[in-house]
């Protein structure tokens, strides 16, 4: 007997609809066989669901048994198909009589015994499902959390194969566990919070401080350079603190790449605050950027909506820092491998910390610097034009200051900054309504020309500064972004010439 099951597979950031097929064939040798380029955790699949259907006390044929996933020319990887082919035995084998599966998706890794682990892809699964007018999905039941955020679906939550098996055979009917997405509207949105980094317990440092505020307020990419111990990567954590606050939108947007990338879980089905990613500078090019046989969303895509940190700036391979051009303009990064494309969304605010050589001394006060000029040159020289002429803001990070270090003053706190922040950030979300960007930063040329409209000094201002700072056009508009942030900040409608001015003393003063 035939039967035929409907599962679902991610492909990138989205999933498809795959048809799990079941022939039971009463001539030949006992087999199991699994079809439709399946990788390695799908082909022992196999064994799963024969444990599980004799665990569960259901009985696993002695027949020809042959499992097709169509489409057949759609790699297939992890274990979330184990749950339709058991299904599908059970149907076929008529151990289950007729039950009305046409307008269900099902998904789940079993266990030996019979019960469901928590798989992975479940929220674009359940996107798919609602969007292809499924009316019901049957998911693991520590993956229910996660489901929930989609509504017009009904969401079934399975403990084990007997209670699917008891569902269907209407012994013991299983309730929907459906919950509106206002749900989740209303749910406590917050920053990363952590005692340690807090901008009160930062001494000095005023100007980084500012420039990382204007930075959280508009999206914008932050360069520190400065001497080892200065406190680059103490404000850089605490710069998580300072952020606006995750909207539901963007919530769902993280959230479907972290399902992707296997990393929620039943403690947290919901991403609630920006992410904060630091990889390590010996990180891959392919960790950073993303890829594999089977794309998989790199850092630059975790970090999306939130913070990627780079430490160490100039000791990343310079291959994976070149990398970054694309992705920090366009906000999404195209994957391309012979089986397909696929596109992650990633748009991201770049904060970077670098030492000005490689004793980290060049330029302090305090102390001298032991480089020779062909290191400190070649040092510098690690991080390309183009890539430092995307980077909006450069700050000077010099060594505090003993008397200041002695101070028992605490400096403003970051709740008190984070205000400030989150209500430039409404601004601009109330100015860009309809545009689909949600900060200064992401500005094209034509919403530049919209909504930045400058004065006849400000022009000025900006003419004297393409010639004596060598702007390129790029930086010539990223100054103008910067320039509506502090403008937003102010609460200001229009940008006046000191907010240009003040976003020029971001700039470097030079072209390296």
């Amino acid at each position: 007997m035939l039967a035929k099951i409907t599962s679902a597979a991610v492909v990138g950031l989205d999933a498809v609809p795959i048809t799990v097929e079941i022939d039971i064939a009463a001539q030949g040798l006992p087999s199991f066989t699994i079809v439709g380029l399946p990788d390695k955790a799908v082909e022992e699949s196999k064994e799963r669901v024969r444990a599980a259907l004799k665990n569960s006390g259901a009985d696993m044929p002695p027949k020809r048994i042959t499992v097709n996933l169509a489409p057949a020319d759609l790699p297939k990887e992890g274990p979330a198909y184990d749950l339709p082919m058991a299904l599908g035995i059970l149907v076929a084998s008529e151990q289950l009589q007729n039950p009305d599966l046409s307008d269900s998706i099902f998904l789940g890794e079993l266990s030996l015994d019979g019960s469901l682990r928590r798989i992975w892809g479940v929220l674009p699964c359940a996107i798919t499902a609602r969007d292809k007018k499924f009316k019901n999905l049957f998911i693991p039941e520590d993956n229910l959390e996660e489901a929930q955020t989609v509504d017009k679906i009904k969401i079934f939550p399975v403990k084990s194969l007997k209670q699917l098996f008891d569902h269907f055979s209407t012994l013991n009917q299983t309730e929907p566990k459906s919950i509106s997405p206002a749900k989740f509207k209303k749910q406590k949105y917050t920053n990363i919070e952590d005692g340690e980094y807090n901008f009160e317990n930062i001494k000095g440092q005023e100007s980084a401080k500012r420039a990382l505020e204007i930075s959280a307020a508009g999206g914008h990419n932050v360069l520190m350079k400065g001497p080892p111990g200065a406190g680059k990567t103490l404000m850089a954590r605490s710069y998580a603190t300072i952020l606006p606050i995750l909207s539901f939108e963007e919530s769902l947007e993280v959230t479907k790449i972290y399902s992707v990338a296997n990393l929620l879980s039943s403690d947290n089905p919901i991403i609630t605050s920006r992410p904060f990613r630091s990889p390590h500078h010996t990180t891959s090019h392919i960790g950073l950027i993303g890829g594999g046989n089977i794309p998989r969303p790199g850092e630059i895509s975790l970090a999306h909506r939130g913070v990627l940190f780079l430490d160490e700036f100039p000791e990343f391979p310079r291959q994976v820092l070149e990398a970054l051009r694309q992705p920090m303009e366009d906000g999404h990064i195209t994957i391309s491998r012979a089986a397909g494309s696929v596109k992650f969304p990633c748009r991201f605010s770049l904060v970077a910390a670098a030492n000005p050589c490689p004793c980290g001394y060049f330029g302090d006060e305090t102390r001298n610097c032991t480089c020779t000029p062909s290191a400190i040159t070649r040092y510098q020289k690690r991080i390309s034009g183009p890539i430092l002429d995307r980077i909006d803001m450069h700050i000077s990070v010099p060594m505090v200051r003993p008397d200041k270090l002695t101070l028992a003053f605490k400096s403003e706190s970051s709740a008190t900054i984070q205000k400030r922040v989150q209500r430039a950030r409404d601004i601009q979300l109330k100015r860009f309504k309809g545009q689909k960007i949600t900060s200064n930063a992401e500005m094209n040329n034509k919403q530049l020309k919209q909504f930045c409209n400058l004065d006849e000094q400000s022009i000025l201002l900006l003419k004297q500064a393409i010639t004596k700072l060598n702007l390129s056009a790029r930086a010539f508009h990223r100054v103008i972004k910067i320039a509506r942030t502090i403008a937003d900040l102010e609460d200001s409608v229009k940008i006046k010439s000191n907010h240009v001015a003040e976003s020029l003393q971001y700039r470097p003063n030079d072209n390296n």
